[in-house]
């Protein structure tokens, strides 16, 4: 995702900065103002996407990583211009600044990249025998860090993201983040209060069209742009589209660049005021924009073929008939394949992830990759023409889309979806699924089965074991491991 994530990231930041710049001037401010809002229009809030996309499924969908790439690259930049701004507010000239800069930023990558992986995975070994320990010294690092950075030049909040970044290859990373998520959300919702304490709702009346204007350049214009940069680069109007809906809200970097900007005395208190403003409404519209990705799409997407080229880098439709399609290879398409193989050479499997199918295919599997979701997409693959289908898709909506497509071809073949709640299940046979598989129950049938198999005979749970055994390790170097679930406790 390297190529396509830093040229729409950094496509993304020149355009909406250039724009944004331009609309401040055209509304009055004056242009050391414009630069510091334009500049906050262009971050992205990485932990607000990452939520809805996992909440989605679409982490590990080409959209999904293309996103958290070029998210990553705004961050990177925010880094960069949160150092130069805190380094500038010391009073340094602009070629002191770079020099002293580079300098410092030399000497504290050789300093902790060591420490990194050799001296903090022995402390974390140290301190992981408690987990109170292990919480007050992630705590601890991250203050540490912090003061270090800014004793250094250096912004606070700089500091503490490279040591959240130092944490994270540790091995006990996740136990680090579970325990300090409580710590993290508690700041997260402090640091929207005070901003909306410092708002000055005096003046409420004189920001309300400035908000609006840019409130829809960034929920409109900054997709529009993402939309561009991709189809340019050979991407599918839906890739383009789901993709830009991610940048349609500005970032708690915008917030943290604008509250630096108030401290320096660059920026007046209204101005934080506008950015707060501006920051709840794409917030708010983003998520639902998210949510509802899907729909919009379908009623939209006749208006996105102008920004789709017509060799799309996605989309490598296969030209020959295939009797049995697999749609999405995942823990039960693994097994699903080994089946298909024994049946016949020709078989199809279609995945969202790029890197499986490139797997599949280096394995000898004819493999495609595609979003199910996308009637077209169905369609071009022939569907109606398949004699068995398997779709491994627990979506319920996917599922019924593949059940449409199948009725409006008027074709029968055997069609085998997956469900995640009995009223699923229950709705798509009505639908007219043959069958409809609903993974939380499969393990308690095939225990029970086996049990009345095998009853006291240990030999033969041995043979069963030796069997799991194989699969298992097959499953293991296919990286088959089930998806952790947070605990909530309450």
């Amino acid at each position: 995702m390297g190529k396509i994530s830093l040229v729409t990231g950094i496509g993304q930041i020149l355009f909406t900065s250039l724009i944004g710049y331009f609309i401040g001037i055209l509304m009055g401010f004056s242009p050391v103002t414009a630069i510091y809002i334009a500049i906050a229009l262009t971050f992205s809030s990485t932990i607000i996407i990452m939520k809805l996309l996992s909440d989605k499924d679409a982490l590990e969908k080409l959209y999904g990583k293309i996103s958290i790439g070029f998210l990553l690259v705004q961050d990177l930049v925010a880094i960069l211009i949160l150092i130069i701004i805190s380094s500038l507010a010391s009073g340094a000239g602009a070629g002191a600044l770079l020099i002293s800069t580079i300098i410092k930023g030399i000497i504290l990558v050789a300093m902790l990249l060591p420490i990194s992986y050799y001296i903090l995975p022995s402390l974390s070994d140290f301190f992981a025998k408690s987990q109170e320990f292990l919480f007050i010294f992630a705590v601890s690092w991250g203050f540490g860090l912090s003061i270090l950075f800014l004793y250094l030049g250096f912004s606070i909040e700089v500091g503490a993201l490279i040591a959240g970044i130092m944490l994270s290859i540790s091995p006990y990373s996740h136990e680090i983040s579970s325990k300090l998520k409580p710590l993290r959300d508690f700041f997260i919702i402090s640091f929207f209060i005070i901003l909306g304490s410092q708002m000055a709702f005096g003046d409420i009346g004189n920001l309300i069209v400035p908000a609006i204007i840019f409130s829809f350049f960034i929920l409109v214009g900054n997709p529009l742009i993402v939309i561009i940069l991709m189809g340019l680069m050979g991407y599918s109007k839906k890739i383009g589209f789901m993709a830009g809906l991610t940048v349609a809200q500005i970032s708690e970097f915008s917030l943290i660049l604008i509250a630096m900007g108030f401290n320096t005395g660059s920026l007046s208190q209204e101005i934080v005021s506008l950015v707060t403003i501006v920051g709840l409404i794409t917030i708010a519209g983003s998520t639902y924009l998210i949510i509802y990705s899907d729909a919009i799409f379908n009623r939209i997407s006749c208006f996105l073929a102008l920004f789709e080229r017509k060799n799309i880098k996605e989309k490598d439709i296969p030209k020959k008939k295939y009797d049995y399609i697999l749609l999405g290879y995942n823990r039960i398409g693994f097994s699903v394949v080994k089946a298909f193989s024994k049946i016949t050479k020709y078989f199809l499997v279609v995945d969202y992830n790029p890197k499986v199918v490139k797997e599949l295919k280096s394995k000898g599997i004819d493999a495609v990759y595609g979003d199910v979701d996308d009637c077209e997409f169905l369609e071009d693959l022939q569907i109606n023409k398949a004699s068995l289908i398997v779709s491994t898709v627990p979506e319920k909506e996917t599922n019924e889309l593949i059940l449409d497509v199948l009725n409006i071809k008027k074709s029968k073949p055997i069609v085998i979806l997956t469900g995640r709640q009995i009223r699923d299940a229950l709705d798509l046979y009505e639908l007219g699924a043959d069958y409809v598989i609903l993974p939380h129950f499969l393990g308690g049938e095939f225990t029970s089965r086996l049990i009345e198999k095998a009853k006291m005979n240990r030999k033969k749970y041995e043979t069963e074991k030796n069997k799991e055994l194989k699969i298992l390790g097959e499953r293991m170097k296919s990286g088959h491991e089930h998806p952790k679930i947070e605990k909530n406790h309450k």
